[in-house]
């Protein structure tokens, strides 16, 4: 069948299963876009008000989904917009292809109009980037860039393809997707046999679990896991939905912001299991008090997170759903009523608390949202206070209902993340939880959420400043806030009213309630603004270059 290179590239996602893209085009891409206007009962194209929303977008999909995001952008400044959204999706692993157009092979390399090397300048943050210059290879590249994205450790690749290719005519030859491979090579029963062994010994062991458990889905595996040994679990922020909250052995989010159950639990372990977490800097804090009693048994699907931040005792390479289905049966079933008992007291006695007065608290909406919204629905965070009271105060059960920019913290990625998550979930409402500051820079793609109807709620906590910035200027800058007071006179519902969307401003504690139910009701995008203090901080917290254990509670 011969056929041009832009259909060739549709073909090739109709072999990947892909029915769903997000993208903005331009003069490099209009072979593309006119290949997608050909197929437009078979690829559903979503057009974002910027290209960095579509690579959000695509992320928020993959992520709710379980499946790989894709996003389209034009040369130059398309290609070089998409180029925060692909670093967020690196930072944590989530797949996801690029595809970019590009100036005409005879013109690369001349300083062309809206020409640039984004194969280049991506190479850090993808696991791979394809330059394609002739017709034949589009359909290899594709083909490989999915696979690429899903084996192992999962990612985004790009893939750029100048314009000449995509007019040029090919012969297309279908084929069946080759399936990703689940890394096995370097899990090796030595590995297993001592991790058995350690486990077995052990008397106080604590878990941490992190987002490799959701990207192997390994949630079943983790909580037969958990009841086997009988040990107290703790999530990164990357891990929420991996372990449910509710669950008795849980003991809170772990780290800077973390719980004093999951921060003592760490110090005082005699075995720290860390499973698919690659121990950051806002987990751990000072390298040199962490974990000062334990042994570290760490499971990574990535061999380069073993002893990067942390140096283990003993490490187990390899898919984390398998690693852990082939060492269940080989550990006791234990019982370590004492220990456990010690870290769940903890979590009793040093429970998360704010002042429940009056006044409008975040802590409290959060709260509400957790407790109005069904097990199913999703709940995104841009990146801030406001993000770690979600982490802290939102509660959730499954994997793929709780996404954050985890690596890099990306303000701006909720707005364009709750879009592909409500394309990608149409039957789920969307909870995107926002500071004030990070929606100023991405709300544009209410835009979007109002031509395609996504059910996406936003939750603006207004403290009308960049908070966490300001709280750390507070703690340890002596309160010199600079450039951190927002005090702009933006009205957020007026402008969400604007974009058509339904609008509420709350200043009362009495509203919250009434006005989260009625936005939920609603099918369609809302924006809540909830005016609370600059002054409101984010406890618990350690202090930086503290151990984990010097938290301070208030």
């Amino acid at each position: 069948m011969l056929i041009s290179g832009a259909e060739i590239i549709i073909e090739c996602l109709k072999e990947q299963g892909v029915d769903t893209v997000f993208g903005y085009p331009g003069g490099a891409v209009l072979f593309i876009y006119d290949a997608l206007y050909k197929y437009r009962n078979e690829i559903n194209h979503y057009l974002t008000s910027h290209e960095q929303g579509a690579a959000h977008a695509a992320d928020g999909y993959a992520r709710s989904t379980g499946t790989v995001g894709v996003c389209i952008a034009t040369s130059g400044p398309g290609a070089t917009n998409l180029v925060t959204g692909i670093a967020t999706a690196y930072m944590d692993s989530v797949p996801m292809v690029a595809i970019t157009g590009n100036v005409g092979k005879n013109l690369l390399g001349k300083d062309s109009f809206q020409e640039i090397d984004i194969t280049g300048i991506t190479m850090p943050i993808t696991k791979h980037s394809f330059i394609v210059k002739d017709v034949e290879k589009i359909a290899d590249a594709i083909r490989k860039a999915f696979y690429i994205a899903q084996s192992g450790r999962k990612g985004p690749v790009l893939i750029d393809i100048t314009k000449d290719a995509t007019a040029a005519m090919c012969e297309y030859v279908p084929q069946i997707p080759k399936k990703p491979e689940i890394v096995s090579d370097r899990l090796k029963e030595r590995d297993i046999e001592e991790a058995s062994r350690l486990i077995n010994e052990a008397e106080r062991p604590f878990i941490i679990a992190g987002g490799g458990v959701i990207l192997s889905e390994a949630e079943k595996e983790l909580r037969a896991f958990v009841e086997k040994i009988d040990a107290p679990v703790t999530l990164t922020s990357m891990g929420i939905g991996a372990f449910p909250s509710d669950n008795p052995y849980y003991t809170g989010m772990i780290g800077m912001h973390g719980t004093k159950a999951s921060n003592t639990g760490a110090m005082e372990c005699d075995l720290l299991i860390a499973l698919g977490t690659r121990f950051s800097d806002r987990v751990v804090s000072d390298v040199n008090k962490f974990a000062p009693n334990a042994k570290i048994l760490h499971f990574d699907i990535d061999p380069a997170e073993i002893d990067k931040n942390i140096v283990s005792y003993c490490s187990v390479v390899g898919d984390l759903k398998l690693s852990l289905s082939r060492i269940l049966p080989r550990i006791e079933e234990k019982k370590h009523k004492e220990w456990t008992g010690h870290i769940l007291h903890l979590k009793e006695a040093y429970p998360l608390k704010y002042e429940n007065t009056e006044g409008l608290k975040p802590q409290y909406i959060l709260e509400t949202i957790s407790e109005l919204i069904n097990k199913d629905d999703i709940v995104v965070t841009e990146v801030g206070q406001h993000q770690m009271w979600a982490c802290q105060y939102i509660k959730r059960e499954k994997p793929g209902t709780f996404l954050t920019s985890g690596g890099l913290g990306t303000m701006g990625y909720g707005l364009g993340a709750s879009i592909g998550a409500s394309i990608g979930n149409p039957e789920r409402t969307v909870f995107n939880i926002a500071g004030d500051g990070c929606f100023r820079m991405n709300n544009i793609e209410l835009a979007t959420a109002v031509e395609y109807n996504s059910n996406v709620k936003v939750a603006i906590i207004n403290n009308h400043s960049l908070g966490m910035v300001r709280q750390w200027q507070s703690l340890f800058y002596d309160k010199r806030y600079s450039h951190t007071t927002i005090n702009r006179t933006t009205d957020f519902a007026e402008l969400a009213k604007a974009y058509k969307c339904l609008a509420f401003h709350v200043t009362k504690k009495e509203q919250v309630e009434p006005v989260l139910k009625e936005a939920i009701s609603h099918k369609g995008p809302v924006v809540i603004n909830f005016e609370i203090s600059a002054d409101e901080m984010v406890y618990p917290m350690v202090p930086p270059g503290a151990g984990i254990d010097q938290i301070v509670m208030e």
